[in-house]
């Protein structure tokens, strides 16, 4: 299967990619079928080249490209890349692989023991209690030299 991926070039903490297209199982600095553009992150405003013509073509042939890719060329204006965008829901995972479950809310043991529900009861605020502000701390104190 084809991918086509950003490929990590430059010098330590000055990262540009190149746009590539390769098999999947091919290291992601390995070999690759064809560059078809170049992303450089440093500069300001970000700088993305890549040749729509090429990228139509591999797609037409079975390529996918990376869901960070697809983001990139939606951004950019290139149409049809939805379909290759992910999805990910933010739930996070335990050590062991698997969701956390949330809490349960906390619900009274009976229903007899739950305080009733008064709808037009007065609403008490409580007034805002002043905080102390802090004593400016004291300047450092020189040994004064006697003589």
């Amino acid at each position: 299967m084809l991918v086509i991926r950003l490929r990590r070039t430059g010098r330590k903490k000055q990262a540009t990619y190149d746009l590539v297209v390769a098999e999947k199982a091919n290291a992601v600095k390995g070999k690759f079928l064809e560059k078809v553009g170049s992303y450089n992150s440093i500069v300001i405003p970000k700088e993305l080249k890549f040749d729509i013509e090429r990228i139509n073509y591999w797609i037409a042939k079975g390529a996918q490209p990376s869901d960070t890719l697809a983001s990139l060329l939606k951004r950019n204006g290139v149409s049809d890349m939805e379909k290759f965008i992910v999805v990910r829901s933010r739930v996070r995972k335990s050590k062991k692989g698997q969701p956390e479950p949330k809490a349960p809310a906390a619900a009274p043991a009976k229903a007899e023991e739950a305080a009733p529900v008064v709808e037009d009861a007065p609403v008490e605020v409580e007034e805002a209690v002043p905080v102390a502000e802090e004593a400016p701390a004291e300047e450092a104190k020189t040994p004064e030299t006697t003589e």
